[in-house]
């Protein structure tokens, strides 16, 4: 598989991990724990510690690498950091999935995450991918549910949706400890910059026409012909979405420094956002497709010399939600892009023109409404009040990365964190609350934008 050699997140690791389904994942702060199988994309389960939320993969997801266009084989995977019984899983292997021979090479992909996973290579050199809870108590009903995984996957498998081929699923506990799932190994390229360093302008806009209609062909899936009706609730995502952060940031601000006694205070605006987010009136049409939960560049495998997508991996935050949940976390570097070194994910790479190849953020949209049949018989680019439902979406993204990172100063406040990482994970909820205000003020108007930003 082809990887970005290096990054320039200023020392932080690569957030690629190469496999065929799983990244590192981190704990932002504190909540209400959600509902069984709804909402799983709010990233939210409960800590047994101060108020404080865990929030899945986010800080992975916000670690962007902004300018690297060197690309290399590297090896993924490496030794196995959470062994498991060889004997046991070739054992439940041979005797349920005989179309993968043993015995068994067993390496473990790199970096923490979430849910360990693991490279199986058969005798014949076949690849193979193991995602297996993790080891011990887990402190969460909802995380770690690498059997909701599992059954997106197979249920996905007759569509048109780019996904690895899963071969089995083990809810037995006595086989290797925790229950697992073994899918297909995909050997393509995971690229980590959002914006595709290494490849000529064509290509690079093809790749990302295609993670758009990627993106498109999942939300035009309808949940009840592959036997996800109960994945989720069918409506009403946002309203709960804001209701759930409303509760997460006020005992994140009531957080204090265990040596000052301070508080962590509100977002700036905090109280005037809650009130634009709350209005029913102002939400997007409400809508229920399936959604990825964390969809971006860096969580898609593409075909090794083609520009297109052959995968979508870490589906453990996927449910049924409002598609543009999902599109607008995709856009979110051409948002973020102006805001340099007030925040840790500006990527210069998405500023107007200065990366040849990349459509405009407007492109993106009108491909994407094209692509999931949106758009009117006159105008198949644009649905209704388009540009104001997808300001609301990208305000509500970037108060949601604010609020995130809110929680990591809680828990830096608590101490449950201390690296200079977390610091300035934490220092930067101020400069994403005020531009999720500005964006909340385009939203409730009808004018333009700056010119250095997304003409959403």
């Amino acid at each position: 598989m082809l990887e970005k050699s290096g990054s320039t997140t200023g020392g932080l690791p690569p957030a690629t991990s190469a496999r065929s389904g799983s990244k590192p994942s981190a704990s932002a702060s504190d909540g209400p724990e959600p509902e069984e199988d709804d909402d799983s994309s709010a990233g939210v389960a409960v800590c047994q510690t101060l108020p404080c939320i865990r929030i899945e993969h986010f800080e992975q997801s916000i670690q962007h690498s902004v300018s690297n266009s060197e690309y290399s084989i590297i090896a993924m995977a490496g030794r196995v950091r959470h062994p498991i019984d060889v004997k046991s899983l070739e054992a439940y292997l041979n005797k349920n999935v005989p179309e993968i021979k043993t015995p068994l090479d067993i390496k473990q992909f790199g970096f923490g995450q979430s849910n360990p996973t693991y490279q199986l290579t058969s005798p014949t050199g076949t690849r193979y991918v193991l995602r297996k809870k993790p080891p011990g108590k887990l402190v969460s009903k909802t995380a770690h549910k690498v059997e909701r995984e599992y059954r997106i996957l197979a249920a996905l498998a007759g569509t048109d949706v780019a996904v690895p081929r899963t071969f089995c699923l083990c809810e037995d506990d006595a086989v290797i400890g925790t229950p697992f799932y073994v899918m297909e190994f995909l050997d393509g390229r995971i690229i980590e910059d959002a914006a595709i360093p290494g490849v000529s302008p064509r290509e690079r806009a093809d790749m990302w026409a295609d993670s758009v209609r990627t993106l498109a062909k999942l939300h035009r899936v309808d949940p009840r012909a592959v036997g996800l009706e109960t994945f989720g609730r069918p409506s009403g995502f946002y309203a709960r979405q804001v209701n759930t952060w409303k509760t997460i940031c006020a005992a994140q601000s009531a957080t204090r420094d265990v040596e000052t006694g301070e508080p962590v205070g509100d977002l700036p605006h905090f109280q005037e956002m809650m009130a634009f987010f709350s209005d029913a009136a102002k939400q997007p049409r409400d809508r229920g497709t399936l959604i990825h939960g964390d969809y971006k560049i860096d969580n898609l495998v593409f075909h090794k010399t083609e520009p297109r997508v052959i995968g979508i991996l870490d589906w453990e935050m996927s449910t049924i939600g409002h598609p543009l949940s999902d599109l607008s976390n995709h856009i979110t570097p051409y948002f973020t892009a102006h805001m340099g070194s007030t925040i840790h994910n500006a990527h210069p790479g998405f500023k107007p023109g200065a990366t040849p190849g990349l459509p405009d953020a407007d492109e993106v949209a009108a491909l994407y409404c094209r692509t999931a049949g949106w758009g009117t018989a006159s105008d198949p680019d644009r649905w209704p009040d388009m540009a104001r439902e997808l300001r609301w979406a990208q305000a509500f993204n970037i108060f949601r990365q604010a609020a995130i990172c809110q929680g990591i100063a809680a828990r830096v406040a608590a101490r449950q964190a201390s690296s200079e990482q977390a610091r300035r994970y934490g220092d930067a909820r101020a400069a994403l609350a005020e531009y999720a205000w500005e964006l909340v003020q385009a939203a409730e108007n009808t004018g333009g934008s700056s010119a250095d930003k997304p003409r959403l």
